[in-house]
């Protein structure tokens, strides 16, 4: 009875201290903006799939809606490039993860600042995949506006 007891102890201890698969959900997507805020690639690097994809949806100079591919490399330089007093600041506003199986999505509207400075807002739609390693975003798409901002 005393090591079903202790066996019973140690299983609620070890589950009180695992994630769940939406904090680990979680944490993978603020990985990549906390890379962004201290430009480290290497941060970044290691919650994105190797074939992860980057694309926005928006409008046009002439209003037409484009879909935009930006190549995740170009992206990660640019990130990367240090800029005196400039700080990437892309604050979530809120998540709405959706599960199912090894597959995730995580809908996050967001707010973007470059040191301070509103730019943007928009949503986030990051598609992940549960690994050996834990989740990797395998796309974003993103939305990109300055008008109807909860700002």
């Amino acid at each position: 009875m005393k090591k079903l007891f202790t066996i019973l102890f140690l299983a609620i201890s070890v589950s009180s201290f695992a994630q769940t698969d939406e904090e680990q959900i979680k944490a993978s997507i603020n990985q990549v903006f906390d890379g962004m805020r201290k430009n480290d690639t290497t941060l970044i690097r290691q919650v994105l799939h190797p074939s992860c994809f980057l694309k926005s949806i928006g409008k046009n100079k002439n209003g037409e809606v484009k879909l935009q591919e930006d190549q995740i490399i170009d992206w990660l330089k640019s990130v990367g490039t240090k800029r005196e007093g400039v700080i990437l600041d892309e604050r979530l506003l809120s998540y709405d993860i959706k599960i199912d199986a090894e597959m995730a999505m995580a809908w996050t509207p967001y707010e973007l600042y470059v040191s301070d400075r509103f730019i943007h807002c928009g949503v986030d739609l990051f598609t992940l995949m549960k690994t050996d390693k834990g989740w990797k975003i395998v796309g974003i798409v993103d939305t990109r506006h300055k008008d109807n901002c909860k700002k």
